[in-house]
């Protein structure tokens, strides 16, 4: 690209939208949407001038494939030019670079966290890009508590139903809520080890990568496989015992027992989910993330994803349940 805007400062990156952004593509990727992709960032006033010449000058073909494709529905070159801040608005709802807010932390998806970060920046000589991937590398500690807090709060909110469902016979109801936790269990661990848990389809992916996640893996194949809701307990209960073990180890709280007991005096197994969020809030030290309720960050709160694709939306949907100023 460079050749194409002599003299023009530019960042050039592979960050945003895409399964090849964060590694997932395989050969499936490339049935639409594909082609050789770039994010090109020059200053507001010369989005419009650059974006002609780079649309101009584009070859027809890069190593046999196309430069113009079909991208989330819209065909145009895979060169994108824009302005950093612009950009970053359109992605998260604020430019890092000025600041990150609580709100700010909380009201932006997951999978948005991850495709800014992730990818690679093959030039910054406009400046800037850099320095807003660092700013939202991971969470400060005492937001990176409260998140937990709230992952560990949704466990213990529904870790006895998947009991309570089969002891009444309700063996599909037992299998959905145990898939339900299954994957809270999976975002869990990615949080504790410091990553952003990717979307759905690409959840299960985002843990085998993580090291030392084969037991946790197997533990969670075991539960969501299972026939019977005994068998799904002791699939669940092992997971539950290794995120305890790595939250201790984390060591943003007070250590506590990583073994599953029982539910009051109730036959089902748990972990006590709450023991941990109780643990995690009374370690943070900013008053004003101490007080808010324990519900979450938007992916918490929401899975819908008109709201999660949508930064007003999710920061509206987020201010409002934590009673945060937008």
């Amino acid at each position: 690209m460079a050749p194409l805007m002599p003299r023009v400062a530019h960042s050039a990156a592979l960050v945003g939208p895409g399964s090849e952004v964060l590694e997932f593509d395989t050969a499936r990727s490339a049935d639409h949407d594909w082609g050789p992709r770039v994010l090109v960032f020059v200053a507001a006033e010369q989005v419009a001038e650059v974006e002609a010449k780079v649309t101009a000058g584009l070859p027809e073909r890069f190593r046999g494939l196309p430069t113009v494709f079909g991208y989330h529905g819209e065909v145009r070159p895979g060169v994108r030019v824009a302005d950093l801040g612009g950009w970053l608005v359109e992605q998260l709802g604020f430019d890092p670079r000025a600041g990150v807010s609580l709100l700010d932390w909380l009201s932006v998806p997951w999978q948005r966290l991850a495709e800014v970060t992730g990818g690679e920046v093959f030039h910054d000589g406009a400046g800037g890009l850099e320095a807003a991937r660092a700013a939202l590398r991971w969470y400060p500690q005492d937001v990176w508590r409260y998140v937990l807090a709230c992952q560990w709060r949704r466990i213990g909110e529904d870790e006895p139903f998947p009991g309570r469902c089969g002891e009444v016979g309700d063996e599909l109801g037992s299998a959905v809520v145990g898939a339900r936790l299954a994957r809270e269990v999976m975002r869990l661990a990615l949080l504790l080890r410091r990553r952003y848990p990717p979307y759905a389809k690409w959840l299960g992916s985002a843990l085998a990568r993580l090291p030392g996640s084969a037991e946790l893996g197997e533990c969670l194949e075991a539960a969501v496989a299972a026939r019977s809701w005994r068998a799904r307990e002791e699939g669940l209960s092992g997971a539950y015992e290794r995120v305890a073990a790595l939250q201790n180890r984390v060591a943003l709280a007070g250590r506590l027992d990583e073994g599953v007991r029982g539910f009051h005096d109730r036959p089902f197994r748990v972990i006590g989910g709450d023991r941990f969020a109780v643990a995690l809030m009374e370690s943070v030290a900013d008053p004003v993330i101490r007080g808010l309720p324990v519900a979450g960050c938007v992916d918490q709160l929401s899975d819908s994803t008109d709201v999660l694709m949508s930064p007003g939306r999710a920061r509206a949907v987020t201010a409002a349940a934590l009673g945060l100023t937008t």
